[in-house]
């Protein structure tokens, strides 16, 4: 009898044995996500691409019950937690938030990169974009950009013009305007925005064009004046300022832009589901009233039309870079 038990319950865990992996494999491949997900930051916290990434995380884990946690690795212009995304296994378990700089100009100003935006990355959804405003310090009288014009054709090459640094989305701003107007400027770079909004608070440099929602608290202030906006209509957080379009400037829609990828290869179903809950996340009202209120836009696009967007901003980012002979360093 004792033998016969001892056969019976050596039987039952050798059958178990063989169960329990394939248990554990059908749990791991149910549906998606089942565990925790990283989505990886290529700048420090608190800077506008880390807040889209919070926004993002707080309403995934509250849609799914599965923890999303940011993970901050900035670098070389977001490209090092963008190259982590090369490595990555296309699961949907690790994903990257970052901005036009990653997936659209630092591979025209960067030499050796080992990742290609066209091709390394399956685009999920453009979250939310921030047009750029051209304001001026205390110092400055010019209040228009007919004034801002004639100024630099006065003084070629020495009007001073800020920029968070070589290539970053306000030096860009900066370049095309002054293609599109015939004009020239002195691009000064800084190490980020924060020194470079400090000096144009400060009037140590003439112009600055950087993103509305970081120049808007000190708009509003009365400490920056606002001339005009680099967006297709003018902003509801700043109804009275003209676009560039308006006063006969084309070309100049420019946005700081910030969105949601994967590696290469993501199941079908999971970009499904992660482009669904990043609409969710943009489409929450209190999401809308905070974005909105900051002069941001919200966009949240399909995979399809991101994609699309891409290749197109690449192109034409591309172009001026070359055109301009814009360097990194």
């Amino acid at each position: 009898m004792k033998q016969w038990i001892a056969t019976f319950w050596l039987a039952n865990v050798a059958l178990l044995a063989t169960l329990l992996p394939a248990e554990m494999a059908l749990a791991q491949s149910g549906p998606y996500p089942n565990r925790q997900v990283s989505l990886v930051v290529g700048f420090p916290a608190g800077g506008p691409t880390d807040i889209a990434a919070r926004i993002l995380a707080k309403h995934m884990t509250a849609a799914t019950g599965q923890s999303f946690v940011v993970e901050n690795r900035p670098g070389a212009t977001g490209t090092i937690a963008a190259t982590q995304m090369k490595r990555a296994a296309p699961d949907g378990y690790t994903l990257l938030v970052n901005s036009i700089g990653t997936y659209v100009t630092a591979p025209h100003l960067i030499k050796g990169l080992t990742f290609d935006p066209r091709t390394d990355l399956d685009y999920i959804s453009l979250v939310y974009e921030a047009p750029n405003v051209l304001v001026t310090g205390p110092v400055r009288p010019e209040r228009t950009v007919a004034q801002v014009i004639e100024l630099l054709k006065k003084n070629p090459g020495k009007i001073s013009f800020a920029s968070s640094g070589n290539g970053a989305s306000d030096h860009l701003s900066a370049e095309l305007f002054f293609q599109q107007t015939g004009t020239e400027g002195l691009h000064v770079p800084y190490k980020g925005g924060a020194p470079a909004m400090n000096d144009a608070l400060g009037g140590q440099v003439d112009f600055f064009m950087t993103n509305i929602n970081v120049e808007l608290p000190h708009i509003r202030a009365g400490k920056l004046f606002p001339i005009a906006i680099t967006a297709a209509e003018r902003s509801p957080a700043l109804p009275n300022v003209p676009t560039f379009a308006e006063l006969g400037i084309q070309g100049m829609e420019v946005a700081g832009w910030h969105a949601l990828t994967g590696p290469k290869g993501l199941p079908a179903d999971v970009k499904k589901k992660l482009y669904e809950l990043a609409v969710g996340a943009m489409k929450d009202p209190a999401t809308v009233k905070t974005l909105t209120d900051l002069g941001i836009k919200i966009v949240a696009n399909t995979p399809e039309e991101f994609t699309a967007f891409q290749l197109r901003e690449y192109d034409r980012w591309k172009k001026l870079i070359e055109t301009r002979g814009i360097k990194a360093d």
